[in-house]
């Protein structure tokens, strides 16, 4: 069984008095350990489909199966609680707490699931100095680069162990070196504990790496294809 199943999703908006229809027909089905990048130009529907993936946008029309749970049906306590224990969520504004260092931040998403605090700080030290942040885990964001920061939150979704974590154009605000490393950590992460990462993307690098790459366009999916990366990750 597909750990993520699409059934002919759609999604409308109004603007004023004109509806707009974002998402048309979207059917797709992703195994558990796929790095997909969902890609097309501005305004294809990328970003809505991500939130309807991860349950913070309802559709329209169809319905979201993540492992096994049919997420459009759940009401929002239910919902709230499926996010918190299955996705991660990486976006390109890095929505760390200020008031709290690198290593709280980590922590935070795992004290809300109730983890032990033994647990949870082992988890956070682990992932941190996975992304390379071992020397500057107790700053606080503002201590931080862009950078760093970005890893921060790339450390937080991985930590809570989601099944599927969606990151929104994770590297835009990188540079190549810092984007390239983070894209390697994340690509041994989808090998090694077949977490399953979705991209919505416009970065060339990221495309590099996915392994399938899904093409929007007008709100459809015109293209949908398995590539061999044709990058290798840097050796540890």
């Amino acid at each position: 069984m597909a750990l993520l199943s699409l059934h002919g999703i759609g999604k409308r908006y109004r603007q004023g008095e004109v509806e707009v229809s974002a998402l048309q027909g979207i059917d797709l089905e992703i195994e558990e350990g796929e790095f997909v990048a969902l890609v097309g130009p501005s305004g294809s529907g990328k970003t809505t489909l991500l939130n309807i993936v991860g349950g913070l946008d309802a559709p329209s029309e169809g319905r979201t199966e993540l492992n096994g749970t049919d997420i459009t049906t759940l009401k929002e306590a239910r919902l709230s609680d499926f996010r918190l224990f299955q996705l991660g969520f990486i976006f390109q504004a890095y929505n760390l707490v200020p008031v709290l260092s690198a290593l709280e931040n980590v922590e935070l998403v795992m004290v809300m699931q109730g983890r032990p605090a033994e647990d949870r700080r082992r988890r956070a030290q682990h992932y941190l100095d996975l992304v390379g942040l071992d020397k500057v885990m107790h700053r606080r964001p503002s201590a931080l680069s862009g950078g760093q920061q970005q890893r921060v939150a790339v450390a937080r979704a991985l930590a809570a162990g989601p099944r599927l974590v969606l990151a929104d154009e994770p590297t835009a605000n990188l540079d190549s070196e810092n984007a390239t490393a983070l894209l390697d950590i994340m690509h041994r992460l989808a090998r090694k504990q077949k977490t399953t990462f979705i991209f919505s993307t416009h970065d060339q690098r990221v495309m590099e790496r996915a392994e399938r790459i899904v093409t929007l366009r007008d709100g459809k999916i015109v293209d949908d294809r398995r590539v061999e990366a044709r990058h290798h990750e840097h050796a540890d």
